[in-house]
């Protein structure tokens, strides 16, 4: 009953936009446990929501900013006028923090730095880790949403708009929440995870004092000291993706990377305005198994897509060979309104065709596939209890190559003592298909 609850004050200037801002502010704070306060004195930070627009607007934000600063001394500065950091550190060098417009995660990560969260259940709406619908021992980590990519058949762009990446101390800080929570497994997600910091122009922000940069690398690096598994997502190949792999291979970092190829002709990647570079990709995929043997490939690929030849399928399964991608998923091609791709004019692949490509495409997945746990038989490895099967009496794990849902299990037979969550060393005695066979070591 003594432990004080976090207060927040909150000056909020400008448009009804800005108040929509400060509205979905204090909302994420009040679910997190904190009290608004009603003025100064009651508030142990204040955050000042400032307006930009014209001259007047930003004499005003340094006005109101400059009474907080004599009335409390603790603040936070967000909002448009935010985009001119400089100018109100020259005005007022004693802010705790400054973010620009739209960037409420920002604004929740400088509170939590200032002021951590006290997590109780006579205050708080929600763990402090948050809802999450999957397992207690994995979690889906968002860092961005948007992409800026403009692919044919996708029209993920004109829905959630252009890439707009979370700020990395935002990140961080859900991550490491995530962690002390226990959470054991962090999967990366957003369109184009690669691309992540981009439109900000890999801006750092403030992670437990330091400065982080908003890049790809950095995120990994940073996320693979937190002690649990990180899994990355959605992965396009630019050239910078080569400087995680020996974060792979030093175990920071889980050796799998989730890379939409979604096709290997030039002709069909070009229709779909993709980098139609998948020969030199080739010779990648052998340099990053050099850097980190362990490395598992996840991709996607589609089947059908308008204008694709036998010729162009046929380049596609002797690229899978030439390959070897250790997990592959395929689709068969369908129009999606408002897609580019149902304007360009190409020849409709008919049904039965995508249905005998996609056969014949899993087929000579299936073989790769077999092939490559085939050669995993009779090795150690830590493996990620997910459930136990008392009913078939086993343990069902994933190991370091495998994603929930999406990719294969590991079996432990005849043994069930065990909890989801935990980690666990086992031999592989068995592999099949898609799946491996194990016993406790």
């Amino acid at each position: 009953m003594n432990k004080h609850v976090p207060r927040v004050g909150l000056v909020s200037l400008g448009c009804p936009k800005a108040l929509v801002d400060s509205e979905r502010i204090l909302t994420q704070l009040r679910a997190e446990g904190y009290v608004i306060a009603p003025g100064y004195d009651d508030a142990d930070v204040v955050i000042v929501n400032t307006c930009g627009f014209l001259d007047s607007a930003k004499q005003e934000s340094l006005a109101a900013i400059g009474e907080a600063m004599e009335e409390n001394g603790r603040v936070i500065v967000t909002g448009c006028y935010g985009v001119e950091a400089d100018a109100i550190k020259q005005a007022h060098p004693g802010v705790l923090a400054i973010t620009g417009p739209h960037q409420y995660e920002a604004v929740v990560g400088a509170v939590h730095t200032a002021l951590p969260p006290m997590h109780d259940p006579k205050y708080d709406l929600v763990p402090p880790q948050g809802l999450h619908l999957t397992p207690k021992h994995y979690a889906y980590l968002k860092i961005s949403e948007g992409c800026n990519n403009r692919c044919s058949f996708c029209i993920i762009p004109s829905i959630r708009g252009d890439l707009v990446s979370r700020p990395m101390a935002s990140v961080l800080y859900e991550a490491e929440r995530l962690v002390k929570a226990g959470v054991k497994e962090l999967l990366v997600i957003s369109q184009d995870t690669s691309a992540y910091g981009v439109d900000i122009k890999y801006a750092a922000s403030k992670f437990h004092g330091r400065e982080v940069r908003a890049k790809f690398v950095d995120m990994a690096k940073e996320l693979g000291q937190l002690g649990a598994w990180v899994r990355l997502h959605y992965v396009y190949p630019y050239p910078h993706v080569d400087d995680v792999l020996p974060l792979m291979a030093e175990g920071l970092v889980l050796p799998y990377l989730d890379i939409p190829f979604q096709h290997a002709s030039p002709t069909v990647l070009k229709a779909m305005r993709r980098p139609a570079n998948q020969e030199k990709l080739l010779d990648r995929l052998a340099a990053w198994r050099k850097v980190c043997p362990e490395l598992a490939v996840r991709s996607t690929f589609i089947v059908g897509f308008p204008g694709e030849t036998d010729e162009d399928f046929e380049h596609l399964l002797e690229w899978m060979k030439e390959a070897r991608i250790e997990r592959a998923g395929c689709f068969k091609y369908e129009p999606v309104t408002g897609a580019r791709a149902n304007d360009l004019g190409l020849p409709q692949v008919p049904d039965a065709v995508k249905q005998q490509r996609w056969d014949r495409f899993m087929a000579a997945q299936q073989e790769i596939s077999a092939a490559v746990l085939a050669a995993k038989v009779g090795r150690e490895i830590d493996v990620l209890v997910d459930e136990i099967d008392a009913e078939n009496d086993e343990i069902v794990a994933r190991s370091p190559w495998d994603a929930p849902e999406i990719d294969g299990n590991v079996f432990i037979p005849g043994d069930t003592s065990a909890s989801p969550g935990d980690m666990i060393r086992v031999r592989i005695v068995e592999a099949e298909e898609y799946d491996l066979v194990a016993e406790r070591v």
